[in-house]
Order: structure tokens, then sequence, then C-alpha cells
């Protein structure tokens, strides 16, 4: 079952489990879709793996599995876009 982290890793933006804007790469690390699609180029910094959009959980079921409440986050920021 999906973690479902409540913020980007990279600006700290919250995101909520309900959230279309919420990217993962397949280890659950969590990056909004401007810092995954502007600074990271859509792919993950952490693993290289290619970040996708997080699926929703229904309500019902978040009631019965809740989202994860702990914060992840990159105090050094998150790496520049590679140049082409």
């Amino acid at each position: 079952m999906l973690s479902l982290r409540p913020n980007c890793e990279c600006c700290d933006r919250d995101l909520p489990p309900e959230s279309r804007e919420a990217m993962i790469c397949t280890f659950e690390c969590t990056f909004c879709a401007d810092c995954a699609e502007g600074k990271l180029g859509g792919i993950c910094p952490n693993c290289s793996g290619e970040l996708v959009r997080r699926p929703m959980r229904p309500t019902a079921m978040l009631r019965k599995c809740p989202a994860s409440t702990q914060r992840v986050l990159k105090p050094q920021g998150c790496a520049p876009e590679k140049a082409a």
C-alpha cells in the first residue's frame, strides 16, 4: 500500500491524499508536479526512476488506511534539471 506522503521533498509544498499534483517514483519519493517536471525533468533525484502521477485513494479507504503524516524534505534542495 502506498504511504501517500504529505509533501514535496523538493519545495515542501503540501500534497494531500486527493492531490492531482503529486508525483512519485517506484520507491514512493514524492514531488509536486512543478518540481517533478520543471526542476527534475521527470526523473527522481534519489533513484533515477521515472516520476509518475500518484494515484488517489478513495475517501472510504483513507478512513481505514490513512495517508502518512511524516514529511520528507531534502534540506539541500533538489538537483537542477540536467542540461541537454
